[in-house]
């Protein structure tokens, strides 16, 4: 009698009923997709019947592991120099970001410079953008004649030729991925930076400390923690990265995990393909869990116990204006001069001619020539471009409507039933996807959707395998926001509503969503503009009948079509930054704020 009392209590709560719903959902959407895969790891697939021989589909083998991890120099060639490849480029966009941001957040914070506003709110725009945008914009300034035919701006302007080293490979897609994530650094850093107490420098400088040794001593032992933090978080960034590297790699065959997972899943070897996703979930998983870790240590960094209501402004005297002069060129180069490059490259008729007489808006508004990419229409007049664009704009509002949904139940029922296992596993599921990889995860639900799973049919090419993918993957951001805003409403509010006998769908839609309407709204927002901009985790889904305009960008420019290319490229940066002013007009949120002043 005791048990049904108790179960009748747990029922009672609405709360009880969202985490167990979700417990078995997101464990079967999450946890047993992961098994799926590995499974397939161990299977002959229907491409590999002749390279497996003797064996039917199906079948169990080791075949993909020897091939994969001891087959010598094919082995070398398909994993280890891909392998290394990823871990020297994710070292090297780490340590440019740190640097960068870094920089960039002790000047706005703690020096005197100049245009602190205006680099504040630019400096984070290459991360709102798709990582790809500076990707583009490099090959654009930088290209030369031995590969792709016609060269860059810089050798037009200039009449020298970059060397292939950087022009393409490692080298470019180290700075392009450091920039993009430097913005890491500058929020994470800068914030610390802001909010430290001023006395502990004060009092070296009373001691006649030199500002080198205060640096050195004082500021860098504060930040480390998250100096550590933001390596870790780009280098996994890094490693899970797949447009950059296919942009600026691809031309000298220059390989990393995720290119090479994306030729062997649309290969004949499929099995490869799927080791390497679960390599990347492994190393994934470390990376962020000892994060965690690290992040968790930062309570051991404490130095202060208050603020001072004292600030110590570092007088860079008569380097003020040559620094901020360097600065702002800086932030003007990577996040604004990439747009006009998109912009002249896409009028440019013949590449490397920047003569008045070949710009022309065949690209933008031409019907199309035979002579010219196959007869390809402009943009603007291009059938494919709006229906993708529609597929786009149809997934990220379906997404956004998911995730954001599911993320604030989500959110309600953890906060509500915190301190029980139940809601803890339930945390943890719905943050998992954000350990994943884009490539992997896209892989995982290849492998498990593409063939009946249990009730569900095949939905192998289907437009909703993207919105199930996509929920799922951007599931993390909605929940997050969830927590935020539960956690900041007292539990009174609810409990009134409950005394005045107030059903429970009508508390959250009259009481609870309308207090924290701004939090819950970020977690329908965030969702859709990150699908919007998202080429990776849909890469391996897509079919030419639900083809998304990242998809459509990525495959004009494999064909070589750069001015196509770079118009839907700024068609799709406009869209996202439109989308992105409009959330911070909703929500009041702000990346930068707090930092700039």
């Amino acid at each position: 009698m005791r048990t049904v009392n108790r179960l009748k209590a747990f029922i009672k709560k609405p709360h009880n009923i969202i985490l167990v719903g979700l417990a078995v959902i997101l464990a079967y959407l999450t946890l047993f997709p992961l098994f799926s895969l590995i499974r397939d790891t161990f299977i002959v697939h229907p491409s590999e019947i002749m390279s497996v021989k003797g064996a039917a589909v199906n079948d169990y083998t080791l075949f993909h592991w020897r091939k994969v991890f001891l087959d010598g120099e094919r082995s070398a060639k398909l994993f280890y120099l891909p392998l290394w490849n990823t871990v020297q480029v994710s070292l090297y966009s780490s340590v440019i970001a740190i640097v960068l941001g870094g920089a960039v957040a002790w000047l706005v914070t703690r020096s005197n410079m100049r245009f602190k506003k205006f680099v504040s709110v630019v400096f984070i725009f290459p991360y709102i953008m798709p990582s790809w945008t500076l990707a583009m914009a490099w090959l654009n300034f930088f290209r030369n004649r031995l590969v792709g035919g016609a060269p860059g701006l810089f050798t037009a302007l200039t009449g020298i030729a970059t060397p292939n080293w950087f022009a393409y490979g490692m080298f470019p897609t180290s700075i392009v991925l450091g920039l993009h994530y430097s913005p890491f650094a500058y929020i994470l850093i800068g914030g610390i930076l802001r909010n430290m107490d001023a006395n502990l420098e004060e009092a070296a400088m009373i001691l006649k400390a030199s500002r080198a040794k205060i640096l050195a001593r004082i500021n860098l032992p504060i930040v480390m923690p998250a100096i550590l933090s933001t390596f870790l978080l780009v280098f996994s960034s890094s490693m899970s990265a797949f447009a950059v590297p296919a942009f600026l790699g691809t031309p000298v065959r220059f390989q990393v995990l995720t290119t090479q997972l994306y030729r062997t899943l649309n290969g004949l070897n499929p099995g490869y393909g799927y080791i390497m996703a679960v390599v990347m979930i492994v190393i994934g998983t470390a990376i962020l869990a000892a994060n965690q870790w690290f992040v968790g240590k930062r309570k051991s960094f404490t130095t202060i116990t208050g603020k001072s209501s004292n600030s110590s402004i570092v007088n860079l005297r008569k380097f003020r204006t040559p620094v901020s002069v360097v600065l702002l060129a800086l932030v003007v180069a990577v996040a604004i001069l990439p747009l006009a490059t998109f912009a002249i490259e896409s009028f440019i008729m013949a590449p490397g001619d920047y003569s008045a007489k070949n710009f022309t808006a065949q690209f933008w508004i031409g019907e199309g020539a035979e002579d010219i990419g196959g007869g390809e229409p402009g943009v603007l007049r291009n059938k494919y471009l709006y229906l993708a664009l529609w597929n786009s704009l149809k997934l990220s509002v379906i997404v956004s409507l998911f995730a954001g949904t599911v993320g604030g139940l989500a959110g309600y029922a953890i906060v509500r039933g915190r301190g029980t296992k139940l809601a803890s596993f339930v945390n943890n599921l719905a943050f998992f996807p954000y350990l994943l990889p884009s490539m992997a995860f896209g892989a995982i639900y290849l492998s498990m959707f593409a063939k009946p799973t249990l009730i569900i049919p095949s939905l192998y090419g289907s437009f909703a395998l993207l919105v199930l993918v996509g929920t799922v993957k951007y599931l993390p951001f909605a929940s997050r926001s969830g927590i935020n805003a539960m956690l900041q409403l007292s539990g009174e509010i609810e409990e009134a509503g409950v005394i005045l006998g107030i059903p429970w769908h009508k508390r959250m839609a009259r009481i609870i969503f309308p207090i924290q309407k701004a939090s819950f709204l970020s977690g329908y927002l965030l969702p859709f503009i990150s699908c919007m901009r998202e080429l990776a985790l849909f890469v391996l889904l897509i079919t030419p009948a639900n083809r998304v305009i990242t998809t459509l960008l990525f495959q004009y420019n494999e064909k070589g079509w750069n001015q196509w290319a770079n118009a839907i490229n700024l068609l799709i940066v406009a869209i996202v930054l439109i989308f992105n002013t409009v959330i911070n007009k909703i929500t009041g949120a702000s990346i930068d704020k707090g930092i700039g002043t």
